[in-house]
């Protein structure tokens, strides 16, 4: 069994285009895209977030540990 040849290919595509119809698989793909690109954007998103936590530094380099008195 070898690769399929063009031919395979194109008839597998009319039958997908008979079965879904131009109009929906139209709809398939903006839907496709909108999510590659919000995950795009997601991406980007919580890379910027990881920049900022490293760029924001301690005043000090000590650590203080609060007690609430009135609970005791």
């Amino acid at each position: 069994m070898g690769s399929f040849s063009i031919w395979h290919w194109l008839i597998v595509l009319v039958i997908v285009i008979l079965v879904f119809g131009t109009k929906r698989l139209g709809n398939i793909g903006k839907d496709l895209g909108s999510a590659v690109r919000g995950f795009k954007e997601g991406i980007r998103e919580g890379e910027a977030d990881k920049a900022e936590a490293k760029d924001v530094k301690p005043e000090s380099g000590r650590v203080i540990d609060v007690v609430d008195k009135d609970k005791r």
